[in-house]
This record gives structure tokens, sequence and C-alpha cells, in this order.
């Protein structure tokens, strides 16, 4: 695992707009970064399709278990939604995609810093924009990257109605266009995917509609379901006959106490970190993570604290494992999970320890071992 500093082709912010990468640039900052780009060997992709492959059944076993003992107050769900959590996960409700974020520096085994198993981010450029890269900047290379077609083909294999609406916040360029990437890739499999803001979604006392007063038969959220829940029309998702997608019972993953959990049920295990909803029992450094924090906010780690909104849900402490630093820049390895199996990686990178929304995201690519 090697990060090379390369210069960016000439052309590359007419190439992004070219792929309707709307946010390639945000505040006029580059996100999209190609002055530099990680070289993997054909073995380390193997060590991280296993590693990814490994957390995904762990957290599968801990999402049966959390069911199983009624974990509401431990993973900080609240009681009135939690039945109808758990009756997403006896359903055996589908799973589209998420995203699992990785420590590793190309030695030893690759660590579980969260799991993003609700409304990941960064979809976009992992799949589509970093793959373009590689054909112009490396065409004799591979990437660890099949998630284009592996989402394709897992459109139909949910059974769910031909119309899929999907839907996200406004005022977010990066929220719209991996919606919109999503929508396409539903399209390409034979669906129909029309879009509505979340605010435009309505309730005709019995159903969720659109604009037009159709009925929302399947819904792709880019939204937290513990948004959902405090909104007001989240008190009706129970008696809606609304298929969700990330389905309900993503919420047991998505949040940070399932970190304490695969701890407690998998002690030890090499890809995972020591995590406990109380501090002070990793017996090392910690960092100290909200339940349902997002983008590096209120953070509490050795030297680093960050602002934010979150941490009244209560707070995981996991063994503090800095990442590695390379050129002054700390990746973070999001790992790629579509319909249960690893399908691809992005990085991202900051300046700092703490991957927050203005890291960038660098591509990146692998040879076969010689």
């Amino acid at each position: 695992m090697r990060r090379h500093i390369v210069p960016p082709r000439h052309d590359w912010r007419d190439r992004a707009k070219q792929l309707g990468f709307a946010y390639a640039e945000i505040a006029s900052e580059p996100y999209w970064d190609e002055t530099a780009c990680w070289e993997f060997t054909a073995a380390g992709i193997d060590v991280l399709d296993d590693a990814l492959a490994e957390l995904e059944r762990l957290t599968r076993l801990a999402a049966a278990e959390a069911v199983r003992r009624g974990c509401h107050d431990f993973l900080g769900i609240p009681a009135a939604v939690w039945p109808l959590v758990a009756r997403s996960w006896e359903r055996g409700e589908p799973s589209l995609y998420g995203r699992m974020d990785l420590r590793w520096d190309g030695t030893g085994p690759p660590k579980l810093l969260e799991y993003n198993a609700d409304t990941p981010t960064s979809l976009f450029e992992s799949s589509v924009v970093q793959w373009e890269w590689l054909r112009c900047a490396y065409p004799d290379a591979d990437q660890f990257n099949s998630i284009h077609e592996a989402l394709i083909a897992a459109w139909p294999a949910m059974n769910l109605p031909g119309r899929v609406h999907f839907t996200c916040m406004r005022d977010s360029a990066e929220d719209r266009g991996n919606v919109d990437y999503l929508r396409d890739t539903a399209i390409q499999a034979g669906g129909d995917a029309p879009f509505l803001f979340v605010d435009e979604i309505g309730w005709d006392g019995r159903r969720f509609v659109d604009l037009a007063g159709d009925e929302i038969r399947a819904l792709f959220k880019l939204y937290p379901w513990e948004f959902l829940f405090r909104d007001n029309f989240g008190n009706n998702i129970a008696s809606a006959a609304t298929r969700w997608i990330e389905p309900a019972w993503r919420l047991l993953l998505s949040g940070k106490g399932v970190l304490a959990l695969l701890w407690e049920m998998f002690p030890g295990h090499p890809n995972l970190l020591p995590a406990f909803r109380e501090p002070g029992r990793t017996g090392a450094p910690e960092i100290a993570k909200p339940l349902f924090g997002r983008e590096g906010a209120n953070i509490v780690a050795p030297g680093l604290t960050t602002a934010g909104p979150y941490g009244a849900e209560g707070f995981v402490y996991q063994q503090w494992a800095p990442l590695p630093c390379v050129d002054g820049h700390y990746p973070v390895i999001g790992g790629w999970i579509v319909a249960g199996r690893p399908h691809g990686i992005g990085i991202r990178e900051d300046t700092t320890p703490i991957t927050r929304d203005t890291s960038r995201f660098v591509p990146h690519f692998f040879r076969s071992d010689s």
C-alpha cells in the first residue's frame, strides 16, 4: 500500500463535468483529488476483500443478537421504534448497500472503525469517477471496484415494486449526486425511478404519496432513520405498506453502539477494535464517538476534539487506532458492501486524523503480484 504523488490531468474539471460529478469541488476547493493516488498489490486487495466479507458476516450476527436480546437501550434506539426495527430484521428485508470504514496501513489485519450502514455517501466517486480516472491514468492496472455492476444486479434481486421513488434533503449537491447515481443504476436494471425531496413526501391518511398523489410503494432514502423517526410523518411509517431502502433494521448497524456489541460478542477478533459503552475499559487511549454522529463531529480523541450537534444520545468508547500518516495525509479506506458482499473501496484523506465532510477523495489502483 503506497501513496504516489502524481500530476492531475489538465482537463480533470471538464471530465468531472462530463460525468455529472457536480461536487468534484466543494466551496471552491477540490474534493476529488488527482494529485495523489494509492497503489495496492493484488494480495493486499485480497486482504481487504476477506476482511470486508468477514465483517459483514459478524455484523449480521450482531444484528440478530441485538434483536434477540432487545438491545435498544444499548444501541441508543428509542423503545417506541424498536418493534419496527426488530420486525424489519425478522422479515429479512433486503439491504442494497453500505460502507465500512477501515483503518489499514498495508500490514496486519484491517480494523473496522465504523459501519455506515444506512446513508453512506462517496458512492458515485468510488464507482464511476475513479474507474474513469483509472482507464486514463493507469490503463494497464486494475481497481477493486465492481460496484456499478453489483448495484445493477442487486435491484431485481430485492423483489421491489417496478417503481421505486428516490429522495434526499435539499441543498446538498453530494446527496443529490449519490441519489441520482443510484437512480441511474435502478433504471439500468429496468425499473422506474422518480425523484422527490424529503419535504415533498405526502401522507393521505393511509399511504405515503408523491406530488402527483401516487402511492410511494418503495422508497430509497438518503436520509437517516434516526431523522425519520424524529419527523412528524415518522409516526406513520409502521402503518404504511412502503418498502424502505435501506430497511429499518440497518439502524442496528449504522449507530456506533454496534461497535461495542461486536467486541462483546467477538472479543479479540483481528478485524475489530476494543469498544465499550463506558469509558476507560479498553485499557488503552480511547476515542469517544457519539452513537449517531456524522462526518467526524463531536469526536473526542487524544489531543483532538471536534464540534458538532451530536452526543446527547450517548457515546461509544473505542480503542484509539490513529490512521496512518503518509505525506501529511491520513487515509481511511471505505469498503463497499452491495447486497451483502464486498465490491470495492474508496479512499478519503484528511490532513488531520479525523475524517470529516471536507476530506478529499483520492483514487487507487493495484497490479498483479509478480
